[in-house]
């Protein structure tokens, strides 16, 4: 038989049991579809790591005060720890030859008020450099000012949300708000940038450090921002940073430096690894599917006994009746791995109009592996039946008509 006769012969087996077909064509299609969307959702995942980190600027390193093995693998975030993080700390990191430049930032929470209207916020103490290393964008107004970081100067920041809720259509710039006790005049209106790792922008104020720490009473700083010059002087940057610190902090290696590569390198890491985990037990459902395509072509033989014996009367040998069964296996295989190939492109595209802001991207590899191991799953479970159907004595098979 030609390839063209044995792709017809599959055909018409397929065809002439439309509800049997299209069970197993529909467990083969939720398997495959399964495996596509999840590794869709895994890869957005990855991808929308990669970007909160890139929105965090170029060349970046983060300084923690503690180390990290003073505190069980992981670098503090909050709570005691041998030594805080100060301003001079933080003007002395500018002495680091592979140091462009250096944010301080003090973290906390407060209530924003306007007239009568008032509200919790986040608020950020900062330098205009931390502007820059973030690469924030300015909708109206300007930045921080650069002035001495020890100034607490009473200006600040808001970000987009904080504005509509605190002076809806009346202008902004100009206006003094009250934080706490202290009152500060707004001299810039953030861009609309969304999140940043988890932190909302629109509900940000940002204002000089120095205000910051006497806004909340420390002299501690919650982290350091450093900016090497280039790509290339990272390790270098973190070298002059540590050295510096150490000698700060008489001879003690007290604080943890953290690279963005770093950061990022860990949960590229792990969320490939969870990708590739949910894409496994979603495979699950291609051997589910395997399994009842076997069974189904197991009964086919038992009735189709005698047509079988009639091809092997015919000069059927036991290949070209083994190909011949096998083909029909791989045939639903294929066409339900195609049709569940469709079901994901519905399935992604509906994802995709919920969640507009979430980077949905389907890798190559995910249609290129369902749809080999769709094909394979159905050769291997349609061996069996296949080579019991070769098997079969012709005479046997036609005295059972």
């Amino acid at each position: 038989m030609r390839v063209g006769d044995t792709v017809r012969y599959g055909f018409s087996n397929v065809s002439g049991s439309p509800v049997r077909a299209f069970l197993l064509l529909l467990a083969m299609s939720i398997g495959v579809a399964s495996v596509v969307m999840l590794s869709t959702l895994g890869e957005a995942a990855r991808l929308y790591v990669v970007n909160q980190f890139s929105a965090l600027g170029t060349h970046l390193l983060i300084v923690l005060p503690g180390r990290s093995e003073t505190t069980g693998g992981a670098p503090p975030l909050l709570g005691a720890v041998p030594r805080d993080l100060t301003l001079d700390d933080s003007n002395a990191l500018l002495r680091g030859p592979s140091v462009s430049r250096v944010a301080p930032i003090v973290v906390g929470s407060a209530p924003i008020s306007f007239r009568s209207l008032e509200r919790e916020a986040t608020i950020i103490g900062t330098t205009v450099d931390y502007g820059e290393i973030r690469e924030i964008a300015i909708s109206q107004g300007r930045f921080l000012p650069s002035a001495d970081i020890k100034r607490g100067d009473a200006v600040c920041v808001i970000g987009e949300t904080i504005r509509q809720e605190l002076f809806g259509g009346e202008r902004a710039l100009g206006q003094s708000v009250r934080i706490n006790s202290y009152r500060y005049r707004v001299i810039g209106i953030l861009g609309d940038e969304g999140q940043s790792l988890g932190m909302e922008m629109g509900d940000a104020v940002l204002i000089p450090v120095a205000s910051a720490q006497a806004l909340f009473n420390t002299e501690s700083l919650f982290r350091i921002m450093v900016q090497a010059t280039q790509r290339e002087t990272i390790p270098s940057a973190k070298e002059d940073v540590i050295r510096i610190l150490r000698e700060r902090h008489d001879g003690e290696d007290d604080v943890t430096v953290i690279t963005q590569d770093a950061i990022l390198g860990t949960f590229d890491r792990i969320l490939k690894a969870l990708t590739y985990t949910v894409v496994g037990i979603a495979a699950i459902s291609l051997a589910v599917a395997g399994v009842l395509i076997m069974n189904v072509m197991l009964v086919s033989v038992s009735q189709r006994t005698s047509e079988i014996g009639l091809l092997k009367a015919l000069g059927g040998s036991k290949r070209q009746i083994l190909i011949l069964f096998l083909s029909e296996a791989a045939l639903l295989s294929v066409i339900g791995a195609v049709s569940g190939i469709l079901i994901s492109f519905a399935g992604v595209s509906a994802l995709d109009g919920l969640f507009p802001t979430f980077p949905l991207t389907t890798p190559l590899w995910a249609y290129v592996s369902a749809l080999i191991v769709a094909i394979v799953t159905g050769l291997v479970f349609g061996i069996m039946p296949a080579r019991r159907a070769a098997r079969l004595d012709p005479v046997d098979a036609l005295m059972r008509h």
